[in-house]
Order: structure tokens, then C-alpha cells, then sequence
């Protein structure tokens, strides 16, 4: 592959609903977010559309179904045995209940075929069930079987194949990798470059972190986390396509230091287009779920800019798939597995 001079935007979105958060909110906490994710992700679409960007959409696999009866059916026999049971949704619904009211909270096909009929959306994976990789006790047989599910479940409800993974919470464990490869994936979402975005799930030093990268956020401490792509891929393991920056919530409490990182994120894309590098973009629906009006004028400023720069630039929009298949030959052959060597 020729390597791109002209630079490249790339955004993925992780949509998970409910699904995402059952471990760290209660349902009161952050029902009104999860609501107005379903506003949200059709005021995207619609942004997207007038803006000429592609995006990935990684959709947990729960999201497909209309109910919890549906969902039932497609529950896989080998679920993650995590040894803090809260980071199971398996364990979630099986002990808080699901019914008609909160349906909007859990399940959302229609919006899921809205994206598909939408040009230049890719369908990707969110996992299953919300699995986390890197957390003590779940195996990799667990995160075969979840990952299996979410793959059919796509190709079913949609026709389409996921070719992109994003991993939950970001939690990348290497040694799976392999794996999903093994089942079609092409490509995944990898971290920031810089040592204060590498985070195990249970590294000590994971506060000091999270200060670090919050000041990051505002003011430009380690670099503008645009990258080059590489020219050739692995046979055997996906394409690591990683994050620059995470675009969070507008904040109330912090309204003062809004611009500053409005200015933050302008300026790494205009690193990136000046230089051909990639800037990869990433949030989930529900953190524009309130203050729905500021959150999307903030990225809507963003959009304006990636406007500029095309026309100065010649900066490009692509989703994660697109930049996978530019760099994977295209003779390359997935690798073929037997549905039942994974034991659901």
C-alpha cells in the first residue's frame, strides 16, 4: 500500500445502550442518557450524511433484539465467569427485570437498520454480551462463544458481516487477538499511542492515569496522537487501528474549560491533515444523551473544521473497514473455522 500523504478521519462509535453501564450506574443515574442516545444516533446519521463522514457503528450484540424473549433465545451457553459477577450482563438481567418500559434502555433494532441503510456506515462489533477482556476470571473460550453470537447475530438481523471489533472499555487482551482474526475480523480499535492511555484492568497506577489523561484532554501534554498507518498487515492477527482521542460530554462543571478542548481537538486535526497522518475520533451515543442541543454543537464545529480541511488539505473520511481493506491485500482469504469448534 502506497502510504496517504493527504491525512485521514476516521470515527467509530461505541453503541451499547444500557448494556455499557449497568456496572457503574444504576438505572435512574443514567436512564435520561440512554434515552436520548436513540435521538442521538439519528441526529448523527443525519450529520454524517450532510458531512460526508463515514463512521464504524460497534454495536453490542444485545442491542439487536426487541425484547428480553428474543434476546433469551440467542444467550450463548458459555458466558463469562467473571470473579466480580456485576461486570456480567447475564447476572444484570437475571436479577434486575426488563419489561416493556424499559425497553429504549436495552434494545434498539430499528435504529440498528437505520444505520445499515445509511451510505457509508460500517456495522461493526461491540462484542455479545459487553465482554471484558481483561477482567480476572472469564476465559478465552467465554470471548470465542460471545464473539461467535455477536457475528451471527449481525449477519442475521442485517445481511452484513462485522469486519471491525471495538473492545469494551478498551480492554484489548492480546492473546485474543488471534481469535479474532480466526472468526473474519479484519481490523480493531486499538489505544493511544502514549503510555498514560496503555491500562490494565487492574494496574494500580490507573487513577494517576486517568488524571493525566483528563489534563491531556484540555492541554496538549503528549503530543496529538495522530498516526501513521502501516503499509502491510498480519496474517495471522487484525489490523491495529488506534484511537486518538475520546470526544466526552460537554461538562457543566467544566463549561470554562470547553474551549480549550474544542481548540485541542481542532488543532490535532489540522496536525494530521497537514502531515498525511490519521486522527481517529471516538464516543459512544449515550454520553450526548443529555444536553443533546451543546453535544452535538460541539461537534458540529469539529465537522465544520474537517470541512476545511478537506478542501485545504485534501483530509478524507473513512470508517475502519475502508482503511483495513486499503491495506490488506485483497486476495487475502479469511480463515475458514468450523462453527463447532466453538461451544456456545
Amino acid at each position: 500500500m502506497e502510504r496517504n500523504t493527504t491525512g485521514t478521519f476516521i470515527i467509530s462509535l461505541d453503541f451499547e445502550l444500557f448494556w455499557g453501564v449497568h456496572d457503574v450506574y444504576t438505572r435512574e443515574q443514567y436512564e435520561k442518557n440512554v434515552r436520548g442516545a436513540h435521538d442521538v444516533v439519528l441526529s448523527l446519521l443525519d450529520m454524517f450524511s450532510d458531512y460526508g463522514i463515514h463512521a464504524t457503528w460497534a454495536i453490542v450484540g444485545m442491542i439487536y433484539f426487541e425484547n428480553l424473549e428474543e434476546l433469551k433465545y440467542a444467550i450463548p451457553q458459555q458466558k463469562p465467569t467473571y470473579n466480580n459477577e456485576k461486570f456480567s450482563s447475564y447476572h444484570y438481567m437475571d436479577r434486575n427485570p426488563i419489561t416493556e418500559k424499559d425497553r429504549e434502555l436495552f434494545f434498539a433494532p430499528y435504529l440498528i437498520e437505520r444505520i445499515s441503510s445509511t451510505p457509508n456506515q460500517e456495522i461493526a462489533t461491540h462484542t455479545f454480551s459487553h465482554y471484558y477482556c481483561l477482567e480476572e476470571g472469564q476465559k478465552l473460550e467465554q470471548f470465542a462463544a460471545d464473539l461467535y453470537m455477536a457475528n451471527h447475530t449481525t449477519s442475521l438481523q442485517t445481511g452484513r458481516q462485522n469486519n471491525s471489533i471495538v473492545f469494551p472499555r478498551n480492554q484489548v487482551n492480546e492473546k485474543y487477538l488471534r481469535e479474532c482474526k480466526r472468526q473474519g475480523l479484519r481490523s480493531y480499535r486499538g489505544n493511544e499511542e502514549s503510555w498514560v492511555y496503555r491500562l490494565q484492568s487492574t494496574e494500580r497506577k490507573r487513577y494517576v492515569k486517568r488524571a493525566l489523561r483528563l489534563l491531556d484532554r484540555y492541554l496538549n501534554i503528549f503530543g496529538h496522537q495522530a498516526f501513521d498507518l502501516p503499509t502491510h498487515a498480519s496474517k495471522d492477527l487484525p489490523l491495529n487501528i488506534p484511537s486518538s482521542r475520546y470526544l466526552a460530554r460537554c461538562s457543566e462543571r467544566l463549561k470554562w474549560l470547553e474551549g480549550l478542548r474544542l481548540k485541542r481537538i481542532l488543532s490535532d486535526m489540522t496536525y494530521a491533515a497537514q502531515h498525511g497522518k490519521v486522527y481517529h475520533l471516538w464516543w459512544h451515543p449515550h454520553d450526548f444523551g443529555k444536553n443533546i442541543t451543546g453535544n452535538l454543537a460541539f461537534l458540529k464545529t469539529i465537522l465544520e473544521h474537517f470541512l476545511f480541511l478537506q478542501k485545504t488539505y485534501g483530509f478524507r473520511s473513512r470508517n475502519m473497514d475502508e482503511i483495513a481493506l486499503e491495506i490488506i491485500d485483497e486476495k487475502e482469504e479469511k480463515h475458514d473455522y468450523q462453527m463447532e469448534e466453538i461451544v456456545l
